[in-house]
């Protein structure tokens, strides 16, 4: 790949720093002493102190957390069985159908599919809360799963099946010593990828929490609705600074992983 033209950096440069420009600044502010966003008057820490001294909110970066977790805990168990199952389906038709379905779930605004799981928990008389905003969060991961497992699984010979099975292995260590080891890298990128988009979701927790239970993207929304103070500005530094954490720590595990096939595949 050829190195890029000067416009085409000069272009990608302007395109980060219109993305990262409030973001550093909101951080920067967080520091600020005086309380507000019109002048930084001298360096503090009082911001984030007020986070963590507040018990509430520690609830709720809890609450958070433990959803994150298990959403993407489940969500990626059931996307890994997902996609096995649809790149093993022999019908071309409906595995192309299975797929299709799984991308408009992907592409579809999260409003309606918010509204869509309101709709539902109030038809079956599921009270609104942490179990509904888990169902939730499992059910738009899945699709998300789905998609970052699929490539390493297209990638799989099927000499790698054939071989296993020529040696007597058993669909279950097929799946388990063959397939799974296989298509790991991508199993982990999606379960990073449904975890940070369910510490990050508003939309479809705003529609389905319930009273008595929030996650950190709604608290925020709510203090914000009640006037801007800077704890929002550390809340929120702090929110990009774990993101920023998992990526790297997703970046880091997929260079490893490159490096390790690397030195395996030189061995005679």
């Amino acid at each position: 790949m050829g190195k890029l033209s000067k416009p085409a950096r000069i272009y990608l440069a302007s395109v980060f720093f219109i993305l990262y420009a409030p973001i550093f600044y909101l951080i920067f502010y967080s520091f600020n002493s005086g309380g507000t966003m019109s002048g930084f008057e001298d360096f503090t820490l009082e911001h984030y102190a007020a986070v963590f001294n507040d018990s509430r909110l520690l609830i709720i970066v809890l609450n958070t957390v433990i959803v994150a977790l298990l959403s993407a805990l489940i969500s990626t168990t059931i996307g890994v069985l997902g996609a096995i199952g649809i790149i093993f389906l022999r019908n071309r038709k409906i595995r192309n159908a299975v797929l299709s379905l799984n991308t408009v779930l992907i592409v579809s605004p999260d409003v309606i599919i918010g509204a869509s799981f309101l709709i539902l928990f109030t038809m079956i008389g599921v009270k609104l809360g942490f179990a509904s905003v888990l169902v939730s969060h499992i059910a738009f991961s899945i699709p998300i799963v789905v998609i970052m497992v699929l490539p390493k699984l297209q990638e799989m010979s099927s000499s790698l099946i054939d071989a296993a099975t020529d040696l007597g292995a058993s669909q279950r260590d097929i799946l388990t010593r063959v397939i799974i080891p296989y298509i790991k890298p991508g199993i982990f990128a999606g379960f990073f990828l449904a975890l940070t988009y369910s510490l990050d979701d508003f939309a479809v927790t705003f529609f389905v929490t319930g009273n008595g239970f929030a996650t950190l993207s709604v608290e925020i929304y709510s203090m914000a609705r009640a006037g801007i103070t800077l704890t929002i500005n550390a809340l929120s530094a702090l929110i990009f600074l774990v993101t920023l954490g998992l990526v790297l720590g997703y970046y880091f595990f997929n260079q490893r992983s490159a490096t390790n096939a690397g030195i395996g595949g030189t061995r005679p």
